[in-house]
Parts: C-alpha cells; sequence; structure tokens
C-alpha cells in the first residue's frame, strides 16, 4: 500500500544552479542526486526534495511544501543567518510577527525559493498530528 511509503515532494525551477545554492548552501540539505535535468536533496526521515529543471518554473503563489519542525521561530532564525528572506504577511487573516503566523492548529513560516516556489514551515499545536 502506498501509505506504507515515503513520498518525496517535487519543485520546478528554471536555473538549476541557483536552486542547488538555495537549498543546497542557505537552506543545509544536502544533495544526493545531481544531473542535468535533477536535483535531489536529502530531508528528515526518508523524505526527499526533488527539484526539477523547467523553463516556465511555477506561476502559482500557494505553498509546494512544508517542513514539518519542533521550533518555527529558531528555524526562521537559522534560514535567515543562512541568508534566507523570510515572508512576512499583513493581511485580512493573516498577519506574521517576526515572519511567523499562528494559523490556529499551527505556529507557520514561509519563504520563497529563486524559481518562485513558496515553502513553509509548520509547528503544530497538537504534536499527535505531527
Amino acid at each position: 500500500m502506498l501509505a506504507d511509503h515515503p513520498i518525496d515532494v517535487m519543485l520546478l525551477a528554471t536555473d538549476l544552479a541557483a536552486a542547488r545554492d538555495f537549498y543546497g548552501e542557505r537552506v543545509g540539505l544536502e544533495v544526493l542526486i545531481e544531473t542535468e535535468q535533477f536535483l535531489t536533496f536529502k530531508a528528515g526521515g526518508d523524505s526527499r526534495l526533488v527539484v526539477t529543471e523547467s523553463t516556465r518554473g511555477t506561476r502559482e503563489e500557494q505553498t509546494k511544501a512544508s517542513w514539518r519542525v519542533d521550533d518555527v521561530a529558531a528555524e526562521v532564525a537559522e534560514l535567515r543567518s543562512r541568508g534566507v528572506e523570510i515572508a512576512e504577511y499583513d493581511t485580512p487573516g493573516l498577519k506574521t510577527v517576526d515572519g511567523v503566523a499562528d494559523v490556529g492548529f499551527a505556529l507557520s513560516a514561509w519563504f520563497v525559493d529563486p524559481s518562485g516556489n513558496s515553502i513553509g514551515l509548520l509547528q503544530l499545536k497538537d504534536q499527535r498530528l505531527g
């Protein structure tokens, strides 16, 4: 059954070198596989992030992937120290304070990669959901 197997997140990138620098150097992920068409990065557990070359990139603003973390504020601080810009929002229904928003069931933060993919961080309030 598929429920017994890990799943990989796949993102589009218009510039694989920029994606390699961003996810490898700034975010701090280890490159597992690198070809002319895609990059595969190691993430927590048995999860992987695959970035595939695209001439178009992405045009959607919705979050494409989200890391479940224990301390979103600490992760935001770490990412900022590595040069990652954390998104700030002040709209009806979504307001961040120092990059972190309370979305009810979780504390969340977001950053955007060089190809426009919105990536989230999620600290669940009920640890049983994680």
